[in-house]
């Protein structure tokens, strides 16, 4: 399993610089093409050339949580529902090879469930935030969303409450997650308070 999602978040994310290398062209069966290294002053790939998979065999397990949750966010917001149920079950099983996970790792995975539409996931791991901290703006923001997820919209407005009300305070806590996921909390505060 490990293996397998090195191999696919490898072959999706970012380039290594390296000379050129030469890969066989299976889509065309043109025989070997060159993958021009990118620009060491620029970064730029050269025309016509493509950028090399990462080597993530030297990535922890969280790095390639953290990855394969990234491209799940970008899939998601660019309407691309099959990509995401395919990133799914890597990004919950890399997220598993962790442990414990932080706040912010759940609150990730929980989010991986919602626009997986798996809404036990998400509702499961807003749970572990709120126990851990009750007033987590991250767990609160889930919980709202995991209760929309199954249309419980009074349920939903109870965690809206509760997050306008502690707001002020555990952003002043400037918890790492709260910087990292700032977004998110602004968009669920503006939300929260027009429903009001």
């Amino acid at each position: 399993l490990v293996a397998l999602i090195a191999l696919v978040v490898g072959q999706r994310f970012g380039s290594r610089p390296t000379g050129t290398t030469d890969v066989l062209d299976g889509a065309n069966a043109q025989g070997p093409t060159a993958i021009a290294a990118p620009d060491a002053a620029t970064g730029a790939v050269p025309a016509g050339g493509m950028p090399r998979a990462p080597d993530i065999s030297q990535l922890t397990p969280a790095e390639r949580a953290e990855r394969l949750y990234d491209r799940i966010m970008r899939e998601a917001e660019a309407g691309k529902a099959d990509e995401v149920h395919a990133f799914l079950p890597m990004a919950v099983a890399a997220y598993e090879m962790i442990a414990p996970l932080t706040l912010d790792q759940r609150y990730d995975l929980g989010r991986i469930g919602e626009v997986g539409g798996d809404t036990t996931l998400a509702r499961a791991q807003a749970d572990t935030i709120l126990r851990q901290r009750p007033t987590h703006l991250l767990g609160l923001i889930l919980g709202a969303k995991a209760a929309r997820m199954v249309g419980n919209e009074p349920h939903a407005r109870q965690f809206d409450v509760r997050l306008l009300s502690v707001a002020p305070k555990e952003r002043a806590a400037a918890l790492p997650e709260y910087l990292l996921h700032r977004n998110d909390i602004d968009q669920a505060l503006a939300a929260a308070t027009a429903r009001k």
